[in-house]
């Protein structure tokens, strides 16, 4: 079990903490952006992040063999994370539509997206691997949509709204990526039938 649990620690660590260097160390960011250049900046976080997610998912899984339950959620927890993931479907998918009102609004949907995600599966899974992994995603949520909305703040950044058109291809997208993504691939690809 404590394989398991450092498999996945260490995958959260190398994954949310390239995640976060904008977080904590922006001007070390800037410059090594400067030294090295785009392509090689976003070649190094690239491995690491994916050597990050790597080990999530395979750390998250070996965890899952041999769960460690904390506490039984309700059942009307598993109702609310379903509620809470459309949101968080309709969040992703206003990050790709150009001039949403929900991005001009919000700023950076995705993240709200990620929080969103991660409190669903907080509220409605009662293991340690859960709290570690959802918990951990959550917390760095919160702390990137709080660093990007000051770097927004400082820099005046505006963005423009488009016709609520957009706002309804948005929603409409967010809707059909939820139905598929919770009727058929969420069980096929975690193994959990979100409304079996």
């Amino acid at each position: 079990m404590l394989t398991n649990l450092f498999v996945l620690i260490a995958g959260l660590v190398l994954f949310l903490g390239a995640h976060s260097v904008r977080i904590v160390a922006d001007d070390w960011r800037a410059a090594r952006l400067a030294a090295w250049g785009e392509a090689r900046w976003k070649g190094l976080y690239s491995l690491v992040s994916l050597a990050g997610l790597a080990l999530t998912v395979i750390g998250y899984g070996m965890a899952r063999a041999t769960p460690v339950d904390l506490w039984q959620p309700p059942v009307f927890t598993r109702h609310l994370a379903s509620l809470l993931m459309l949101v968080s479907f309709i969040l992703m998918a206003a990050v790709y539509v150009p001039g949403t009102r929900i991005k001009a609004r919000l700023g950076h949907p995705m993240v709200l997206s990620v929080k969103t995600w991660a409190l669903a599966h907080l509220l409605a899974n009662g293991r340690l691997a859960d709290l570690l992994l959802f918990g951990s995603f959550l917390a760095w949520a919160v702390l990137d949509f709080r660093a990007a909305r000051g770097r927004d703040r400082r820099e005046g950044v505006v963005r423009a709204a488009g016709p609520i058109s957009r706002d309804a291809i948005a929603v409409g997208v967010g809707i059909a990526g939820w139905l598929v993504f919770a009727l058929m691939l969420h069980a096929w690809l975690i193994g959990v039938q979100p409304f079996g």
